[in-house]
């Protein structure tokens, strides 16, 4: 565990934002890779790449807000720290604002299709959250519950205790690590696979059925309460997401499936 690689003055250069970084900027050089062997010049994949970034920041930390209103509302000073600057935010909604972004962007350059571009992009998102998710392994966020299992792992930073509120000295389950290694399996099917689409979308349906089960279902090893919950406790925040999010993206992929079958026909 490795929370803080140094200080430059006043300033602390975390773990986690630098592999956040890191893993922004490989997928989209995986996205630019795919996108120039699908036929499309890199520029689009890096200009589209960068507004995603914005977006999915913007986004992420929106619903970090609304899962947690109550404790902003009651500590509006929060949103000015350099914890809430240098926190993630939640994923679904990072996922939310960089869709949003990329409509936007995708609209000025009509040259370009949101589901084609889409399926360019769907291996290199399981492969940043990978990357990321090590970021988080490292800070001791996102932190699972506890565990007698043998691979448990027990943190002991007082600064990660003090910054983000992982227990230490308490076996857990290494959930940043299982999400990262599960995220690292689904990139190298959907990498293998963006060969083997028939139609427009399919890669990016596949990849939100993916996600939606892998994160319903590894939800239930996290130990952090402070991500939201709806139901009395019944659901996380993320996991209500992935029951909307699972039959949604199956009922696109099965529109789309459709869709190019009639062109085709």
């Amino acid at each position: 565990m490795l929370p803080k690689l140094f200080d430059i003055g006043p300033l602390p250069i975390h773990t986690n934002g630098l592999l956040l970084a890191t893993a922004l900027l490989v997928a989209i050089a995986v996205t630019a890779h795919l996108a120039e062997s699908d036929g499309i010049p890199r520029k689009y994949a890096w200009d589209l790449g960068f507004v995603i970034i914005i977006s999915s920041i913007i986004g992420a930390k929106l619903l970090l807000v609304l899962t947690s209103l109550d404790y902003y509302l009651a500590n509006p000073g929060r949103l000015f720290s350099l914890e809430f600057l240098q926190a993630a935010g939640v994923y679904y909604g990072g996922l939310l604002g960089a869709t949003a972004g990329a409509i936007l962007f995708l609209r000025k350059h009509k040259e370009l299709s949101f589901w084609r571009m889409a399926d360019i992009a769907a291996p290199a998102i399981p492969l940043g959250q990978s990357i990321g998710r090590v970021g988080c392994f490292a800070a001791g966020c996102d932190y699972g519950t506890e565990t007698t299992l043998p691979w448990a792992v027990t943190f002991t930073s007082e600064y990660a205790h003090r910054e983000i509120g992982v227990p230490i000295n308490v076996p857990l389950h290494p959930y940043q690590l299982y999400e990262s290694g599960a995220s690292l399996l689904l990139f190298l099917f959907l990498f293998w696979f963006f060969r083997k689409r028939t139609f427009s979308g399919q890669v990016f349906c596949i990849y939100l059925i993916c996600y939606g089960v892998l994160r319903f279902n590894l939800e239930f090893f996290r130990g952090d309460i402070g991500r939201g919950f709806l139901f009395d406790g019944l659901l996380s925040t993320s996991q209500f997401i992935s029951v909307l999010l699972v039959p949604s993206a199956l009922i696109a992929y099965a529109v789309l499936k459709k869709k190019a079958g009639a062109q085709g026909a």
